[in-house]
């Protein structure tokens, strides 16, 4: 623990207590810490923060008592929810759908794909577009 990030009356760190890791005190949490518990910040401000990484890492915390249930989902939310992942699961090239995110924008399409020759790849865009 650094003595530098005890600062539970703010005046160091421009009027927020600052507290290192894992010294918070109880009755707060982190967005992550409420979400496990599911629950929501509802709007208010942080309460304090936490240090980490000396310093380079600072983390929000919100008190428990005033976080609100986290919203259901709506089947309009479910359907944009689903739509958004097959868009970022589905390969542009072979319209393949697989279980986890493709690197679409770094390389482009999956793996597979990647290794086609551009004629390979001109043949699989025409199958594609004409199934």
């Amino acid at each position: 623990m650094r003595a530098s990030d005890l600062d539970p009356t703010g005046e160091r760190h421009g009027g927020l207590p600052t507290y290192p890791w894992r010294y918070a005190p109880k009755g707060l949490a982190t967005r992550r810490q409420l979400r496990g518990m599911g629950l929501r910040p509802a709007g208010q401000e942080p309460t304090a923060q936490v240090v980490c990484r000396r310093g380079k890492r600072i983390g929000f915390l919100y008190r428990v008592e005033q976080a609100l249930p986290v919203r259901a989902m709506t089947p309009g939310r479910a359907t944009a929810l689903e739509r958004a992942m097959a868009a970022r699961q589905t390969c542009p090239l072979c319209r393949t759908r697989y279980d986890h995110c493709l690197p679409l924008k770094t390389i482009g399409s999956c793996l597979p794909c990647t290794d086609l020759t551009d004629a390979e790849r001109d043949q699989l865009a025409a199958l594609t577009t004409a199934a």
